[in-house]
């Protein structure tokens, strides 16, 4: 080999060397798996920046190189494409995988019950306590008729249309979007065939969910539901009042758990005990077995029926009847 042709082969070494050097730096990171620490929940808020994200990543410990996350996004053409969300790393894992998580949107899912018989101030506490949430938000909607009308619905609050069923949640989850799931779960209840029931007995829609949210407060279980409804079915096809001591509660300001023959007498559209027929709209949200009762209930001659104090009621066909159950169940304690 010539002198010339060794110094332009050493030339041409050099030359290459970084190059080679890089890639083959870069194929190590590739390959190499990195461990957090620590278990780490990174959080990648909407509208970040790929650039910040890798560098949280890099910071937290998750992959070894910020840079070389964003040359491989880049490669791949994924830079652009990172969900927003909560993600926990705990286990080691390749850059690509922590790429793929991200890409796919594998945050982490909360997961958010909602009780039968809950009001939307009830929703909004418990929201606002498990850290989910809003309250005020998720009550300003609740009553913004621009909102509600966007849902398809023509009233005045959503109290009474909001399913109480178990949500999974995200840490991008909006007050607007859990509203806008629990009426689409609530429509879904509202089948032609029950629907079709309450229509036969007069009942619309909104009323049947009047109803149901009256017979799932004073249910104290679900097998005495058609009952209950039985007995409120016969008194409004009698023109009595349904004297629901928790529609008289829903319609006092701030009530401190303590009913008073005062509160009976005041006027409220919610007091039962002085209008006739049914409030003006649910008092809750009621679940699938008092949407079904208030629409199917029992045939029964019952008018009136009182707590025995276990969460189970004393049925009663006359007024008599009613006075002695009330004075062995009520009275006496």
């Amino acid at each position: 080999m010539s002198r010339k042709t060794s110094i332009a082969l050493l030339v041409l070494i050099l030359l290459l060397s970084p190059a080679i050097y890089g890639v083959a730096d870069f194929a190590r990171f590739m390959l190499r798996p990195v461990a957090p620490a620590e278990s780490q929940v990174i959080s990648v808020r909407p509208g970040s920046s790929f650039a910040q994200v890798a560098l949280l990543l890099e910071e937290r410990g998750v992959v070894a190189s910020a840079l070389r996350l964003r040359l491989l996004a880049r490669w791949r053409g994924e830079a652009g494409r990172v969900k927003a969300g909560e993600y926990r790393f705990t286990e080691a894992a390749l850059p690509g995988q922590v790429l793929t998580r991200l890409v796919a949107g594998d945050v982490i899912q909360y997961r958010f019950t909602v009780p039968e018989g809950l009001t939307l101030q009830d929703i909004a506490q418990k929201l606002a306590t498990e850290g989910r949430g809003d309250a005020a938000r998720f009550l300003q909607l609740s009553r913004d008729t621009d909102f509600i009308h966007s849902l398809g619905l023509e009233v005045e609050t959503l109290e009474g249309y909001l399913y109480p069923e178990t949500y999974t949640l995200v840490a991008t989850t909006g007050e607007k979007q859990l509203l806008q799931a629990m009426v689409r779960q609530m429509k879904l209840r509202l089948t032609e065939e029950l629907v079709g029931a309450a229509r036969a007995r007069e009942l619309s829609v909104h009323q049947l969910l009047t109803l149901a949210s009256i017979i799932q407060k004073e249910a104290g279980n679900e097998a005495e539901m058609p009952v209950i409804a039985g007995v409120f079915h016969n008194r409004l096809q009698r023109g009595m009042r349904l004297q629901a001591d928790p529609t008289v509660i829903y319609g006092v300001k701030d009530f401190d758990g303590n009913l008073t023959r005062r509160h009976l007498e005041e006027w409220s559209p919610y007091n039962t005990y002085r209008i006739v027929g049914l409030p003006p709209g649910p008092i809750a949200n009621p679940g699938e077995s008092a949407l079904r009762a208030a629409a199917y209930p029992a045939e029964v001659d019952y008018l009136y029926f009182v707590g025995k104090g276990d969460g189970t009621h004393v049925f009663s066909q006359t007024l008599r009847e009613h006075n002695d159950a009330v004075r062995r169940y009520q009275l006496k304690r």
